[in-house]
């Protein structure tokens, strides 16, 4: 059975409109990508799609009273969910510098999140 899934590449800044061909559950062609990125993002997307999280976390006795965070990779975006609702738990103290981890293998991602702005005693 071929199926032809629709999507717009991330990968850079072009926004290419993919079209991507399934033929029995496989990927049987990639179209409509500029660069190769393109199709590495279409295969990617359809066969474990990932994504980067950005949030905040407390900050206990900081200027601030959250820190921006991010993974330092991404993860499966399955555990997204996961992952906000394990930042909702934790504060870290103050001083926090970027690139400071937070936390460490995120719901068993094997990635960590890390601070990404600075964040001083007050």
């Amino acid at each position: 059975m071929s199926e032809t899934r629709e999507l717009v590449c991330i990968r850079c800044p072009l926004g290419c409109n993919l079209s991507v061909k399934l033929e029995g559950g496989e990927i049987a062609a990639v179209t409509g990508n500029t660069c190769p990125r393109g199709a590495e993002y279409a295969v990617k997307e359809l066969t474990d799609p990932r994504r980067i999280v950005t949030s905040l976390v407390r900050v206990r006795g900081g200027e601030l009273p959250v820190a921006p965070v991010k993974t330092a990779s991404d993860i499966p975006k399955g555990k997204v969910g996961d992952c906000v609702k394990a930042l909702r738990q934790i504060e870290v103290p103050a001083p926090v510098h970027i690139g400071d981890v937070v936390m460490e293998n995120v719901c068993g991602t094997g990635v960590d999140m890390v601070a990404t702005a600075n964040v001083d005693r007050s």
